[in-house]
């Protein structure tokens, strides 16, 4: 199949027009890396190729356009350039492409997870939540929980705010439980109520 006309229709965008009339959306990293030219004559692997080489290369500039707009996980990537059409193939190359120039980094992202979160006032079984919501391998959970900043401070600030006596039943009861969805342990407000209970005392 001769490749009838090369039609620049972007910076680094080109399109592929050959004698039949199909177009191939491709790339001029694509044109460049198979040296295509005007006139070529392809045969039937290099038709191939260069059409597994475009819509990988048109999947990667997607994903670098949605990782612009906030960090993801690899998983999240993926999914998200699956919404939007790329096939499964070249999306899953895409990410590993993105592994690859480092521009994708799961570990990372994790330790960002834990530190956002944690500063928000969250506890650890909340964090895990993000953590697998947001496809995170668990292999990266245990050492960016490690990292996490001591919440203690951010605990007892929280307890305080919701208890106006720490000696009412009633209100420790709905201030524990709304520290347990937070995703604090039982063992973690044990331990911040006995010292809010202990400075009461002291006054």
């Amino acid at each position: 199949m001769v490749i009838s006309a090369l039609h620049k229709t972007g910076p680094e965008h080109i399109t592929v027009i050959l004698e039949d009339g199909t177009e191939i959306q491709a790339t001029l990293g694509v044109v460049t890396d198979l040296r295509l030219f005007t006139g070529k004559d392809l045969n039937a692997k290099e038709l191939s190729q260069l059409r597994q080489h475009a819509v990988v290369a048109l999947a990667t500039e997607k994903a670098i356009a949605l990782l612009s707009y906030r960090q993801m996980s690899g998983k999240e990537l993926l999914n998200k350039l699956k919404q939007k059409g790329v096939p499964a193939g070249a999306a899953q190359a895409a990410v590993e492409r993105l592994y690859e120039l480092r521009m994708l980094d799961d570990e990372a992202y994790a330790r960002a997870i834990v530190r956002h979160y944690a500063n928000k006032g969250y506890g650890s079984a909340r964090i895990r939540m993000e953590l697998n919501r947001r496809g995170i391998d668990r292999d990266y959970w245990n050492d960016s929980l490690e990292e996490a900043p001591d919440n203690s401070d951010k605990l007892d600030r929280l307890l305080r705010a919701k208890l106006s006596d720490p000696e009412d039943r009633n209100e420790v009861r709905k201030a524990t439980a709304a520290l347990f969805r937070r995703g604090f342990s039982w063992e973690e407000i044990r331990a911040a109520l006995q010292r809010i209970q202990e400075e009461s005392e002291e006054y």
